[in-house]
């Protein structure tokens, strides 16, 4: 007769679940040993079962399958919080698995008591106590299919003698672990035809619930002469392969997205749940999404549509009415253009000599040198704008970050959940040096594992983003700086080949000594502290606190490539005379 962990481990592989992350320790012993003498299945070691679970959220994020994780009793699983935090922020079908003391000590203050279930309430769409044998296998589904159905973290507690027990169930049938489609009602669909074929100039603003609709995006684009903005998740969707692109908008945001959110007749917002309800118009706005608790919740609607992006655009089309007048969309290019062209040029000048590196000459160098299906993770704070700013997506690319829990030190972590999911791809960690810091016990992750993860270390010993919200507040920056150390230098230490860059004119050869190198690489820019990042649309109440707070500071907007992106759909404009 089986055990309960042997159980869950068999629920698992009936799943498709291939890894689970965490440090292996007393509760968790039983279901450690159960994945030891299976086979289909195998433990990954972390360092921190924090970075187990950003290392599940990227696996779920990339393949859309479900990932698992897992941490002992009392400290094990309160580490897991942060990365199930991220994870449940980002929809991603994460499985974490909380063992607990055991049942008879429940509730006595016993050696490392916590209250799991309670814990992680609410970071996960399920959480709940197994506490008897008989339990199993139907609690163990019903998680997987909470996370997987709604999108997010399902937690099942469980008590290490209970994971001991004999199973008193066959394991049976698997479970459903594949979302459906949401189709719109048929009254909402000829609604929004109605009012997308009456307005003037429509706006089209994406987030990462384009995904799959790259195409039926540009074609409803095309009918309506419509420009098309995006959030930072939104980005790799919808961005490549866009004659409408005007940008982003939000606190990274760049060129004419904000104008054109805002000078249309009516916004239409497809898959996003944009958090900076600043930069919506707050006014004459339609919402597509399939989950029905994000419609309304960020902008007054006058139509809300409950269905996925994809499936809605492909009802909608045949009855939207193709327009004449493409004014709005040639106004919004042009200003996109003058807009890109205008940061660009504004600190470009001498990069390639200036000491120390300017990160965005490094990310715009990682953005040439990278291949073409390369997957990016993205440290919270300015590594986000380098990134948003000059990684050029393609529909083959992928960034993954924490874009919306906005955590520090997710790269590396989710960088090795993305080698593991796919072995035979280019994963590079865009790491701060303050992330990288935070945990940088998970160089011996990848050490351990000899996943050839390339970590571009942009080393500015600052924290950037910290300082650029201290100054638009009119505080000067304290604590936000600190020594100099050498990421290269320890990499070396834990095994890993890494050089260490402060000259500009190393840059690329370092870049592509490590993408070249076959096993773990680590390269450690000296950028300089001083790049910062303003916003599209910046208040005056923002702009006094630049002035009482600044002494000495560059302020960069740079978008890389982009700005020929936005020169080449200006020449499909008729009248290209007018396109300096």
């Amino acid at each position: 007769m089986s055990t309960v962990a042997e159980q869950l481990v068999d629920v698992l592989l009936q799943t498709g679940v291939t890894r689970v992350y965490g440090v292996v320790g007393d509760s968790l012993n039983p279901f450690v040993d159960a994945i030891r003498r299976a086979t289909g299945i195998e433990w990954v070691h972390v360092r921190n079962e924090e970075a187990g679970a950003f290392a599940a959220a990227a696996e779920a994020q990339l393949t859309g399958r479900l990932a698992v994780c897992a941490g002992s009793c009392g400290p094990g699983n309160t580490h897991l919080i942060q990365g199930l935090y991220d994870a449940h922020r980002s929809g991603a079908p994460v499985f974490a698995i909380a063992s607990h003391i055991p049942t008879e000590q429940i509730g006595t203050s016993f050696f490392q008591e916590t209250h799991p279930e309670r814990l992680f309430v609410e970071c996960s769409h399920y959480c709940e106590l197994l506490s008897q044998a008989s339990q199993m296998p139907r609690l163990a589904r019903v998680a997987i299919q909470h996370a997987v159905g709604r999108g997010g973290v399902a937690v099942l507690v469980v008590p290490g003698d209970v994971l001991h027990r004999a199973a008193e169930h066959p394991t049976g049938a698997t479970a459903a672990v594949t979302a459906g489609t949401v189709v719109p009602a048929d009254d909402q669909v000829r609604d929004l035809a109605d009012r997308l074929n009456a307005a003037r100039a429509v706006a089209l603003f994406c987030g990462a619930g384009v995904r799959g609709a790259h195409d039926t995006v540009m074609e409803l684009a095309g009918k309506l002469y419509s420009p098309v903005g995006h959030s930072l998740r939104g980005k790799e969707w919808v961005q490549y392969d866009n004659p409408y692109d005007v940008g982003m908008s939000g606190l990274l945001g760049y060129g004419a997205c904000y104008d054109a959110t805002h000078q249309a007749d009516l916004l239409l917002l497809l898959g996003t749940d944009f958090p900076y309800d600043a930069f919506l118009p707050q006014r004459r706005t339609i919402q597509v999404d399939h989950d029905l608790s994000r419609l309304g919740r960020r902008t007054p609607l006058d139509l809300a549509v409950h269905g996925d992006v994809a499936a809605t655009l492909r009802a909608v089309l045949p009855l939207v009415e193709q327009k004449r007048d493409r004014s709005f969309l040639d106004d919004m290019l042009r200003r996109h253009r003058d807009a890109l062209e205008h940061v660009v040029d504004a600190y470009t000048r001498d990069i390639e000599q200036h000491v120390p590196i300017h990160p965005e000459y490094a990310a715009n160098i990682l953005d040439e040198v990278a291949a073409n299906d390369a997957i990016f993770t993205v440290d919270t704070g300015m590594c986000n704008v380098w990134a948003a700013r000059y990684l050029t997506p393609n529909g083959r690319r992928r960034v993954i970050g924490s874009f919306l829990h906005g955590t520090m030190a997710n790269a590396l972590p989710h960088a090795i959940g993305a080698q593991l999911a796919y072995p035979g791809r280019q994963v590079i960690s865009m790491s701060g040096d303050g992330g990288l810091g935070m945990l940088l016990g998970e160089l011996l992750t990848v050490a351990l594992h000899r996943l050839p993860v390339k970590i571009v270390t942009f080393n500015n010993s600052s924290l950037g983003m910290v300082k650029l919200e201290m100054l638009v507040t009119g505080i000067p920056d304290f604590e936000t700086d600190h020594a100099s150390v050498d990421y290269a230098a320890i990499a070396q230490a834990a095994g890993i080949h890494a050089i260490r860059v402060e000259q500009p004119k190393d840059v690329r050869a370092a870049l592509q000594d490590a993408l070249d190198h076959p096993g773990p690489a680590l390269v450690d820019l000296v950028t300089d502290p001083n790049a910062l990042s303003i916003p599209p649309h910046v208040s005056g109440a923002q702009v006094m606190g630049f002035a009482l707070a600044a002494t000495k500071v560059v302020l960069s907007g740079g978008v890389g490539r982009m700005l020929e992106m936005a020169r080449s759909n200006l020449r499909n404009i008729p009248g290209a005379a007018l396109v300096r």
